[in-house]
């Protein structure tokens, strides 16, 4: 049932390389992206036509797509929560939460910046790991969720994420 807690594990590893410079991070996967077994997966979240346009591509759809334009771009993706207690995919309702181990995975790779997708990613982040080494930003999330954010105004706040990604 929907309204009942579960207690969840991420359930697929993090993306990076070792040439990756700028992660992104979500709160926790959704029940979509679990499924898929990789990020962003729910068909209404608006990050892969997103992060497409910002870095001038095409909308990848497989995963391997995906990873090839993460790659492509120097981008790494994680969660800032390895596992909770959660009530469907709902952000609100996470307790019991086990912090991801970003400092490690900082360690894989030359990431000068972390991109919070949304204000549950970026709170649980900097309460569990306040001093990182990277700089942390706070972006409007992509999910189907935060629709009073338009396409154009979320854009406009994440267009920093492509000029820091592509640097040469």
């Amino acid at each position: 049932m929907k309204s009942e807690y579960s207690h969840v594990s991420h359930g697929f590893p993090p993306y990076i390389e070792e040439d990756s410079r700028v992660l992104i991070l979500g709160s926790f996967p959704s029940i979509a992206s679990r499924e898929a077994a990789f990020f962003y997966g729910h068909p209404r979240n608006r990050f892969w036509p997103l992060l497409a346009e910002l870095l001038k591509e095409k909308i990848p759809q497989s995963i391997e797509e995906k990873k090839h334009l993460l790659k492509k771009h120097h981008i790494a993706l994680y969660d800032s929560i390895e596992e909770c207690d959660v009530r469907a995919s709902s952000d609100a309702s996470l307790r019991n939460i086990t912090p991801a181990d970003i400092p490690s995975l900082l360690k894989k790779a030359p990431i000068s910046v972390i991109f919070c997708n949304g204000a549950a990613s970026y709170n649980y982040l900097l309460k569990y790991h306040p001093d990182l080494p990277a700089a942390v930003r706070k972006l409007p999330s992509t999910s189907p969720a935060n629709a009073a954010v338009s396409f154009v105004k979320l854009q406009q706040e994440w267009a920093e994420l492509a000029e820091i990604a592509d640097q040469r």
